[in-house]
């Protein structure tokens, strides 16, 4: 399958409107998230091997916020257990329709079920594995918390959450500093001044990313035995937690 470069934002906009997840978008996630996300393929791959380990016959595992499905088909490529079934949950119909395109293509045996709906209102029930890479950090910070919860209340014992979110630091040094290394990173995938100071704009009011501890300290305290910091490139950072 062919993928469109990611040229949304690189001609100058009269008025910067925030980011969605529309058609637009979703023709050239694929493009955008390898140019934007520091170790993005490592998350993605990683995110298999895990599902791998700790997947649990006869019980389901979730994609939250799944886009294009990356994260689902990782899984799907790697998991050997009895019985199981991915439920890819997104609100975006065109990230559901694009991704139905890659599921279609692939010919994995554990079937996915696709969800078009709010994240929040889906039910975790019979859980293992459950994932939520770079989708939280888009909710309200009131709704994060309850959400987790859910989480650890439908993962059998023994499942995990896998979490990666971008993250800020309260120290406005260390803050600057990475954020600055992350720019280095996007202009050497070629995209310039122009193209970053549009989409930050743009996802100012969308995306709100917390610190490491606000996030450790949150899946903790919904009842994970263990929180652990497994990956991290600049402010980009992935956790894995166990029940």
């Amino acid at each position: 399958m062919i993928f469109e470069r990611d040229k949304i934002f690189s001609s100058p906009l009269n008025k910067i409107v925030d980011f969605k997840f529309d058609d637009k978008v979703a023709n050239v996630f694929e493009d955008m998230l390898k140019r934007s996300i520091p170790g993005y393929s490592t998350v993605i791959g990683m995110t298999g091997m895990l599902a791998s380990k700790y997947a649990q016959d006869n019980s389901f595992l979730y994609d939250l916020g799944s886009s294009l499905g990356a994260s689902s088909l990782s899984m799907r490529n790697k998991i050997t257990t009895e019985n199981c079934r991915i439920i890819a949950v997104d609100n975006s119909h065109a990230m559901i329709k694009r991704s139905k395109e890659f599921f279609d293509i692939d010919k994995s045996k554990t079937p996915i079920d696709l969800i078009c709906t709010d994240i929040r209102d889906v039910e975790i029930k019979n859980a293992s594995v459950v994932v939520l890479n770079y989708t939280m950090q888009f909710l309200p910070k009131k709704d994060r918390l309850p959400l987790i919860q859910k989480i650890y209340d439908g993962l059998l014992s023994g499942g995990i959450l896998i979490l990666s979110e971008k993250v800020k630091y309260h120290n406005i040094e260390v803050d600057r500093f990475l954020v600055d290394l992350y720019y280095t990173f996007k202009k050497l995938n070629g995209y310039s001044e122009l193209e970053i100071s549009q989409k930050r704009e743009a996802l100012e009011n969308v995306m709100i990313p917390e610190s490491i501890e606000e996030n450790r300290s949150r899946i903790l305290s919904s009842g994970f035995s263990k929180c652990e910091l497994w990956f991290q490139m600049f402010n980009f950072v992935s956790f894995l937690a166990v029940k």
